[in-house]
């Protein structure tokens, strides 16, 4: 039976879904003002896997993943570029879909957005407040009183006291309780508003999961994901409106990727190692950003460096080299008989889906073919196939053998891949981290890159053979 670590409880525990078949799966999505960046794959990766696996597990999966059109940043970045919030967000939401699709991520089955769901967020408010959960504030602001919730903390394992202790009262808020959060915001001049029982305003951010995942899912639903960063307070106040608005459980499962770090450090603009995915782009096939993901277990944090990416490529090339030659593209490795194979990639995955593992199995299966190819070729092409079938399971592997790795030999020479990796270097030099940019020199080197350093910068030539 697969078994998921449900952050809840803090242990794993069996799938039961509440009907039997079917799964209900809601994931936070992206705040659309900007271009995705590594966090964001992750979460599109990781959850993207999770239905991929629980429809090959014969469940019908009705999968959510919201996006929010509408907070402060979006509003700052409209003002600055002097732009309607709409144009702004049509812009990077087919970015971010352009983005999924390269990184082989499915398209939820709903994409629910936010400025979409007012009239569910205002329903969802004015039930809190009829209930006593939800007060209007002195400014005009609707806040949630979090003291009116008795098992808020059991998500994130904090009591209200020690929370309470690090935090004061902002006089502008016209809070009661320090912990309170807004669900509505009294409108500002100039920033978009909805009418409302409460005056013209716009939502806040927690009410639009919970308005959201309620109309797309029901009042109870099976799993919620999205990053470790939004356990707490977006996942904790979630669970603090849903329940105290339906009197009914929530979610069952809540599932949290782990945290992004680059070369060890926390991923941030000002520590000048923040990477969106269109820059790592120009250095690598997205697919190799895919197996690089799935590599770590979700739960696990994701240590990104051009040495682990360039390892993943190496890895993801080996596989693909399997294939080469024995598969056809459309095999898909359904009437073979290398039954154990499968069993050993299910059995990783139904243990929380343990990626590491299963990825393990397709090199098994590699290292098989590729031992049999010359003397059995047709145990080979079988076991070929199953490795296509295999990672098709998990978005990988799906491209043409040949395709992919002449498009490896050629994106390694790339003028955009060399320059991005040149920066690379110059980074981490001025970090004095000069094992990462010895690395880079001799990587560049093996690919026939040669760096010359002078007073006026790096500059780079090709090695022309004698």
């Amino acid at each position: 039976m697969l078994q998921i670590h449900n952050t809840l409880s803090r242990r794993k525990e069996p799938l039961i879904p509440l009907e039997p078949g079917k799964i209900k799966l809601y994931v936070c999505g992206m705040t659309v003002y900007d271009y995705c960046h590594l966090g964001h794959a992750r979460v599109m990766v990781v959850f993207d896997l999770v239905a991929r696996y629980l429809r090959h597990r014969g469940y019908a999966v009705s999968y959510v993943r919201n996006i929010t059109d509408i907070d402060d940043k979006i509003i700052k970045r409209a003002a600055e570029q002097g732009i309607d919030i709409g144009e702004l967000t049509a812009f990077y939401i087919d970015a971010m879909h352009a983005d999924e699709t390269a990184l082989g991520v499915l398209p939820p089955d709903q994409e629910p957005r936010a400025t979409a769901s007012i009239p569910a967020m205002q329903a969802l408010i004015a039930t809190l407040v009829d209930k006593g959960y939800a007060y209007v504030g002195d400014n005009g602001d609707v806040f949630y009183a979090v003291s009116r919730f008795e098992p808020y903390g059991r998500l994130s394992g904090r009591n209200l006291e020690e929370l309470r202790a690090g935090e004061r009262v902002d006089v502008e808020t016209a809070k009661r309780d320090p912990l309170d959060f807004v669900l509505w915001k009294r409108a500002k001049p100039g920033e978009p508003a909805w009418e409302s029982p409460w005056g013209s305003g716009r939502p806040g951010w927690h009410i639009e999961c919970s308005a959201m995942s309620i109309t797309c899912l029901g009042h109870h639903f099976d799993i919620h994901g999205g990053g470790m960063d939004l356990q707490f307070p977006h996942h904790e106040n979630e669970i603090a409106q849903s329940e105290a608005a339906t009197g009914q459980p929530f979610v069952n499962v809540w599932m949290h990727n782990g945290f992004v770090r680059v070369n060890e450090e926390k991923m941030s603009k000002s520590l000048g190692n923040f990477f969106t995915l269109r820059e790592v782009f120009k250095t690598c096939r997205p697919e190799v950003v895919r197996f690089f993901i799935l590599n770590s277990h979700y739960r696990s944090p994701l240590n990104y460096s051009s040495e682990n990416l360039e390892e993943a490529r190496a890895a993801l090339t080996r596989l693909y080299t399997a294939l080469r030659g024995l598969v056809e593209p459309s095999a898909d490795g359904t009437d073979i008989d290398s039954s154990d194979y499968l069993t050993r990639f299910e059995t990783a995955l139904d243990d929380d889906f343990n990626t590491p593992v299963a990825l393990s199995v397709l090199f098994d299966l590699a290292r098989d073919a590729n031992r049999l190819r010359a003397d059995h070729p047709t145990q080979a092409r079988r076991l070929a196939a199953r490795l296509r079938q295999l990672g098709g399971i998990i978005g990988l592997l799906q491209d043409d053998p040949e395709a992919f790795l002449q498009g490896q030999a050629d994106d390694g020479l790339t003028a955009q891949a060399i320059e991005t990796l040149i920066q690379q270097r110059l980074a981490a030099r001025s970090s004095k981290n000069w094992g990462e940019a010895d690395r880079i020199r001799l990587l560049l080197k093996e690919q026939g890159i040669i760096l010359e350093d002078n007073a006026t910068g790096t500059q780079w030539r090709r090695d022309t053979p004698a």
